[in-house]
């Protein structure tokens, strides 16, 4: 069945992916065969024009020769102007002199040319008198009844204008030369192959992408069915599959622009999914490790109330000590809820809606406000705190986070710095890719943390000594917090060793 189905979308996606390539082609190629037709008939009219400039010309030549073998007061003469006609004769060709008010003088084919009419508004004659030279295309005689080729030139008082017979012969030569038409054919028959390859070549990518894209979709129904039927091996197995699947389509993807495009992709789609994976894991450890945290003062709580009510004749000063056992398990109880509600809090907080709610922050005044509220336990441990900071430290951030970042690392110092004497408190300024950080370090002078736990002290209910962390009442989520906190500020914190002995952790803060 499951190969059915993916046969099945294996065929969709073939369809579509033709689809695809059909419409491309199909678009690419009408824009493109709509310019070659715009092209090729103006450069049909180009070439026609062309041609009929040149016979123009030579008219014009004509005219402009008899004019100078004639001389311009000549024109006039009857009989010179027919002898000329007569000595410089074209085939069909008829020549006739006008006045500027359109009265034909002279004709070479009508000896009488009074009856000729005034040719004043005719287009040759019009375009003769405002440009000095003018031609008319195909018109019909009204004399001969014959279609001509005019062509008028005004000199000096009068125009002379010439015109030749449409004959099939003069037809052909102004027609276009239709060898650039094949040419265009051709070439457009050639584009048109490799447009079709090119286009086949980007449908087969597009198509390996959307099966990409199915069998991501696949995979989610398939996990959402593996999780109602708990069938965790046939999960991983499809894992297993869809990975090499994936790691095939990246080979084969193309190395250039659009393969990067696909590739990266793929990898963010691998990123995310792995990233939610992450998030769910974490938060099943969470909720694993806070009813494993929560289950010990718990039943430290019923087990003393137990005693209490078993026994309503102990002595008074016994069930005031097991009365003081239930509120201090209970303390650890809130203060463990209240650190899981802050570290959710922070991993369901939406980075940029925050960030936009961030205002300017003292951090001088908050870490004051951090060792004042704590100065009576670091009385009772016997710590100096040393704060040695400018006077003035500004970042743009929540102001309740930072003082839970700072309050958190001088809890854990209190809570596990034992034998430590003085806790210090130290800020510089540094830039890294361009931006501007401020540094705070805080050092204790402890027994210090082994280098194998340093990397693992901000992960959640990280314990080096599990039952020594829980007598003195930590929660195992303070340095988790400061770390997640951190991170909402754009900032990192790591942890090292103090010179001397000791615990250091150093957290980054964009400046404001």
């Amino acid at each position: 069945m499951a190969n059915i189905s993916r046969h099945g979308w294996a065929m969709a996606t073939a369809l579509k992916g033709k689809s695809f390539q059909r419409n491309l082609l199909l678009s690419i190629g009408g824009i493109f065969l709509l310019f070659a037709v715009c092209f090729s008939v103006y450069q049909y009219q180009r070439e026609k024009d062309y041609k009929i400039d040149i016979l123009h010309s030579r008219l014009q030549m004509y005219n402009y020769e008899m004019a100078q073998t004639l001389g311009e007061d000549s024109l006039m003469n009857d009989r010179l102007f027919r002898d000329y006609v007569k000595r410089h004769s074209m085939e069909g060709l008829r020549v006739s002199i006008i006045d500027l008010q359109g009265r034909v003088v002279l004709d070479s084919h009508d000896a009488d040319a009074s009856g000729l009419g005034n040719h004043l508004q005719r287009k040759e004659i019009q375009q003769a008198l405002h440009d000095g030279n003018g031609y008319d295309i195909k018109r019909l005689s009204q004399s001969t009844h014959e279609t001509y080729f005019y062509s008028a030139t005004r000199l000096g008082d009068v125009v002379v204008r010439t015109a030749v017979p449409y004959s099939a012969e003069l037809t052909r030569s102004l027609q276009a030369d239709n060898t650039y038409i094949y040419f265009a054919i051709a070439l457009t028959l050639l584009l048109g192959v490799v447009l079709f390859l090119s286009t086949r070549r980007i449908s087969r990518h597009i198509g390996h992408l959307r099966e990409f894209a199915v069998k991501a979709e696949r995979l989610q129904v398939g996990e959402s069915s593996a999780k109602r039927l708990s069938t965790n091996g046939a999960q991983e197995s499809s894992e297993m599959e869809d990975e090499a699947f994936d790691h095939e389509l990246v080979r084969r993807l193309p190395d250039d622009e659009l393969g990067d495009i696909s590739h990266t992709i793929i990898m963010l789609y691998w990123k995310l999914r792995h990233s939610e994976e992450d998030k769910v894991r974490i938060k099943r450890q969470l909720t694993q490790n806070a009813a494993h945290e929560l289950k010990t003062p718990a039943a430290s709580i019923h087990g003393y109330l137990e005693s209490i009510l078993d026994h309503p004749d102990m002595p008074e000063e016994k069930r005031n000590h097991f009365l003081q056992r239930c509120f201090a398990q209970s303390e650890r109880m809130n203060k463990l809820l209240f650190d899981m509600s802050a570290l959710t809090k922070l991993d369901e907080m939406d980075g940029s809606k925050a960030k936009m709610e961030y205002r300017q922050v003292n951090v001088v005044q908050v870490i004051q406000s951090v060792l004042d509220d704590t100065s009576l336990q670091l009385q009772d441990r016997g710590i100096i705190p040393r704060l040695q900071v400018p006077q003035r430290v500004e970042v743009l951030g929540d102001q309740s986070l930072i003082y839970s970042i700072f309050r958190n690392l001088i809890d854990n110092a209190i809570v596990y710095a034992n034998g430590a004497s003085r806790l210090d408190i130290t800020c510089r300024e540094l830039e890294v890719d361009g931006r501007h950080f401020y540094e705070f370090s805080v050092s204790d002078n402890g027994p210090g943390v082994e280098p194998q736990h340093l990397e693992h002290l901000f992960e959640r209910f990280y314990r080096i000594d599990k039952g020594r962390s829980r007598k003195l009442g930590g929660t195992g989520l303070g340095l988790a917090i400061v770390k997640n906190a951190v991170a909402a500020h754009g900032g990192t914190a790591t942890a090292l060793p103090t010179p001397g002995g000791g615990l250091t952790i150093r957290i980054t803060l964009a400046r404001f």
